[in-house]
């Protein structure tokens, strides 16, 4: 990116909205509730003939620093230090409130460039709003409507001004990525490729999910070394998925840090629903899930939900058992943990589960090594001839069985997909075939390709018959 642009302001002025309509994409949540936004986040953006990198930031509120509101405020702090250029954003038809001057001043002492943006000016009461904005003494206001698109080239002109045409306009070395297009369960191979060796040094996208409070949030900035999420005792801080960039090892990683998900009868709020929602955008997105279970109290039945949610997306599931710090009979529990991954999830045999702390960095680097080891079981990809030897064996040692007095026959079977590996099984009557069967194959699978995990998906087709639907010819 050329340069960095901070979107500031109190609660509830459009930081948001101008920050999804810059994104190009509906990326933070947007509602009429003041104080929707509480993490940074960064994306790049585009402004007619600009390229930037835009960060979007929580609403600016007087509070004493320990306060979630006060731990908010220090965040938006950082992303001013961090940007090159910050938009101050006001409400045209509140006009100026106490608050904007206080933070007018606070923009000031940091020295960055200011663009004073007066929103919301689609609504007659604005233009008294837009000329009390100048006794702010940040220049002239750039009047617009996020919601609407008016006044961006006004904006664009401002941006070029305050930063100077030569950093404004000077060459992206990166091309700004567009948005990406969600991942479909499931992608296709030809099953007479060569095989491909696993590519270590892709970037690779991890979500972090979990109920309420696990410690989500703690983990990532654990991970990635620096308070970059919003942490603290209060359950439901995080409320929009919030991407990181980050190195693990030289290989580059997207972690995306989610809101904690609650049983679906006690989500009753719109803003929760947003939530929830963003995250499961998240998880569809990835291709290995974190899915962060409390160490002290594991395997609630929403813990469980979870779980199953992302196996039947089709991502690569890693379980973390966070708050380790806080078990005494470490041996015995991780024991009672094991065996009760093995009951509760038998829908993936041989889970990777990792005891970890975020609070104190334990078991980190373990964490991420089994992160990579399920990628790379994820991506398996199983050659025809190898799985049709294991096919014969398999049949022989415990043949269909028969149904309606007539015996199933399994002919041959292909791998289709990798990520989760998908196979086609040709038999005589799929419809027929029942569940405990393909249930063996898939266990045959896992055991003899290593195929431990990871969902696997297996889809019975029946052989066309040449003469189906001809009559028969009568002498």
């Amino acid at each position: 990116m050329t340069f960095k642009l901070a979107i500031i302001g109190r609660p509830n002025v459009g930081k948001s909205t101008l920050f999804n309509r810059l994104a190009g994409r509906r990326m933070a949540i947007v509602d009429d509730t003041p104080g929707v936004t509480r993490d940074r986040r960064s994306h790049p953006a585009r402004l007619q003939d600009l390229r930037f990198e835009v960060i979007d930031t929580a609403g600016l509120e007087s509070a004493a620093a320990p306060t979630l509101e006060g731990r908010m405020r220090a965040q938006t702090e950082l992303a001013i230090d961090e940007a090159d250029i910050a938009v101050f954003m006001i409400d045209a038809r509140a006009g100026i409130m106490p608050d904007d001057s206080t933070f007018a001043n606070l923009l000031r002492r940091k020295g960055k460039p200011v663009i004073l943006v007066a929103n919301k000016i689609d609504v007659n009461a604005a233009a008294a709003g837009v000329l009390d904005a100048w006794e702010l003494g940040l220049g002239e206001p750039v009047a617009v409507s996020a919601e609407h698109g008016l006044g961006m080239s006004d904006l664009r002109d401002a941006i070029v001004a305050g930063l100077g045409e030569e950093v404004a306009l000077a060459e992206d070395p990166e091309p700004v990525a567009l948005p990406g297009e969600e991942i479909a369960v499931g992608e296709d191979i030809d099953p007479d490729a060569e095989q491909v060796p696993y590519d270590s040094g892709k970037p690779l996208r991890i979500a972090v999910v979990g109920r309420p409070n696990v410690g989500k949030s703690t983990l990532i900035n654990a991970l990635i070394g620096q308070d970059r999420m919003l942490t603290g005792p209060e359950a439901g801080i995080t409320r929009d998925s919030i991407s990181v960039d980050w190195l693990w090892r030289e290989r580059k990683i997207k972690l995306f840090d989610t809101a904690g998900m609650r049983r679906k009868a006690r989500v009753q709020e719109k803003l929760e629903k947003l939530s929830v929602a963003d995250g499961l955008r998240a998880i569809r997105f990835a291709e290995v899930v974190i899915v962060v279970f409390d160490a002290t109290m594991p395997f609630e039945k929403q813990d469980l939900q979870i779980a199953d949610l992302v196996m039947r997306e089709g991502r690569a599931p890693v379980l973390a058992f966070n708050k380790w710090d806080l078990i005494e009979d470490r041996q015995e529990t991780l024991a009672e943990l094991r065996e009760k991954t093995e009951r509760l999830l038998p829908q993936v045999r041989g889970l990777q589960a990792v005891p970890i702390s975020g609070e104190t960095g334990r078991g980190l680097d373990k964490l991420m090594e089994a992160v990579e080891r399920t990628h790379r079981t994820w991506n398996s990809r199983v050659s025809t001839a190898r799985l049709n030897r294991w096919l014969e064996a398999a049949t022989a040692q415990h043949p269909p069985p028969a149904v309606a007095g007539r015996r199933l026959k399994v002919k041959y079977i292909t791998q289709i997909k990798a990520r989760p590996p998908g196979f086609v099984v040709s038999c005589s009557r799929p419809d027929a075939m029942p569940q405990s069967y393909v249930r063996y194959l898939v266990n045959g699978l896992r055991e003899t390709f290593g195929l431990f995990g990871v969902p696997i998906r297996i889809a019975l087709r029946t052989s066309e018959n040449p003469y189906a639907g001809r009559a028969k010819k009568r002498g």
